[in-house]
């Protein structure tokens, strides 16, 4: 059983677990998924300002931070006992592309070269790091959602605004991965 938990799960199994979540969400409780809005919970509850972006009830979707720190709960158990002791497995011709730009390190999801303390003080880790991080909360905003709200959620409500949100991720992440990324990792 350990040894089916710490491989990978094909995409017909996880797929639907994660789309099951939405009629649970709305049948349980007439609830949305998404986990963007939880930050704006956790400001609102924390930071009593007279911001008017922040005085609603967050205490009526107090739930959604119970939801959110299960996942995270989940994620460091996962990390703890689950993990895959096998190198993550990467594409010949992309380890081939990688190493072109001095990512050799393959062992973990992000790659060390890229994702260290060291690496956020150069012109590239900034970029990547902070410049990026901006970008997705800034993007996050303006779409009005995260892509689990939009993608899960909004699509299978069938809200037009949500399927434009997801086509644009999805082409901001082509952009972003054949022509934008190489040019950082050159930098």
């Amino acid at each position: 059983m350990i040894e089916f938990m710490q491989q990978p799960w094909p995409w017909y199994i996880a797929g639907p677990l994660i789309g099951l979540t939405v009629p649970a969400l709305l049948i349980l409780g007439n609830k949305n998924f998404g986990i963007s809005s939880s930050l704006r919970h956790i400001c609102a509850s924390c930071l009593p300002a007279n911001i008017p972006f922040f005085k609603y009830n967050w205490k009526k979707e107090v739930w959604n931070l119970f939801f959110v720190f299960g996942i995270f709960l989940g994620g460091m158990i996962t990390a703890l006992f689950f993990t895959n002791p096998n190198p993550v497995e990467v594409h010949p011709n992309l380890a081939a592309e990688l190493r072109g730009y001095g990512i050799t390190d393959f062992r973990n999801l992000v790659p060390a070269e890229l994702m260290n303390w060291e690496s956020l003080f150069t012109l590239r880790g900034v970029v990547m790091m902070v410049g990026g991080g901006f970008l997705v909360g800034f993007g996050t905003r303006y779409a009005g959602g995260c892509t689990s709200g939009h993608s899960i959620m909004g699509i299978a409500n069938l809200q037009l605004p949500s399927l434009i949100a997801t086509i644009s991720f999805m082409l901001g992440g082509f952009l972003m991965a054949n022509v934008l990324l190489p040019i950082i990792l050159s930098l």
